[in-house]
């Protein structure tokens, strides 16, 4: 059993902001080898008020209960919060135990590090979603980076903190793509709560990705580091030498050295070797609940 905290943005269900988050953490609660110690929110799709908001409502909404949904920082210019607090206490209490998700801003991992500079060390593993290692172009329109250019500084301070991380950029990400067959999938179980109501919850993003993308489908960012937790085995690992500084994670990009510098190696993983199996894994935990 892993112990999991997820820190997210999650706007599913919000009129056009991205559904990755929601689907996330609906992964990792039907994931019978994960313990969810916690939810913690942060902001990016949406504001921090609008993301806690709608998060418990979410909670409500499907009745999940035993998972702590905690609020943090609103931004990088005050980073303490109730979640940094809960961070600092749940890493301290299980030395060596917790993976930590982040799919926002990173603004409470370095506000849990200011209260407690152990915190880091404490953390089993880190997993992020975020990151550009160049431009980022879907059917010829180029996307900003948004997870690490929220907060460069606790980006930068996260990414050099000498924790276990693995990062899954939007590039690897792009291979999460889920389109007309998983929408027919979920459309076939109108009679499973979970599923009927991720069905009412992602179609209307199918259609702004396509009004803005021109593709009818969208791609599971999120989705894929929550994977990489349960399933690395399906990705195939890439330890690369990370020299970002503050301002090149502005936008958000992952500047890398092919030599042996002064830095630390951190894992970039490149590609979900059987995506198949990556989809039938997502829909098998969706359908358990």
């Amino acid at each position: 059993m892993k112990k999991v905290i997820y820190d997210c943005d999650n706007t599913m269900g919000m009129p056009d902001r991205d559904v990755d988050d929601g689907l996330a953490l609906l992964y990792l609660i039907g994931r019978e080898d994960i313990q969810l110690e916690g939810v913690t929110t942060t902001y990016g799709n949406s504001s921090l008020e609008e993301v806690f908001k709608n998060t418990e409502n979410m909670f409500k909404e499907l009745n999940i209960k035993g998972v702590p949904l905690i609020k943090g920082a609103n931004s990088s210019e005050n980073r303490q919060s109730e979640a940094a607090e809960f961070l600092a206490k749940e890493a301290a209490k299980n030395p060596g135990e917790i993976t930590l998700l982040a799919t926002g801003a990173l603004t409470n991992l370095y506000g849990a590090y200011e209260l407690d500079n152990n915190f880091f060390n404490n953390l089993k593993h880190i997993v992020l979603m975020g990151g550009i290692t160049e431009p980022l172009i879907i059917n010829g329109v180029n996307l900003d980076e948004l997870n690490f250019s929220c907060d460069p500084f606790a980006t930068y301070k996260v990414l050099n903190s000498g924790c276990d991380i693995t990062i899954l950029t939007g590039h690897t990400c792009l291979q999460g793509f889920f389109g007309e067959e998983q929408l027919n999938r979920l459309k076939s179980k109108k009679k499973h709560f979970i599923c009927d109501y991720i069905r009412r919850n992602i179609e209307p993003w199918y259609v702004f990705v396509e009004k803005n993308f021109g593709v009818w489908g969208f791609y599971n960012w999120d989705i894929v580091s929550a994977v990489y937790i349960t399933n690395p085995e399906l990705f195939e690992d890439n330890y690369k030498f990370i020299i970002s500084t503050e301002e090149d994670l502005r936008k958000g990009y992952l500047k890398i050295s092919s030599d042996n510098v002064d830095s630390l190696k951190q894992n970039i993983p490149t590609n979900i070797k059987d995506v198949d199996k990556f989809k039938e894994i997502i829909f098998n935990a969706w359908e358990t609940l």
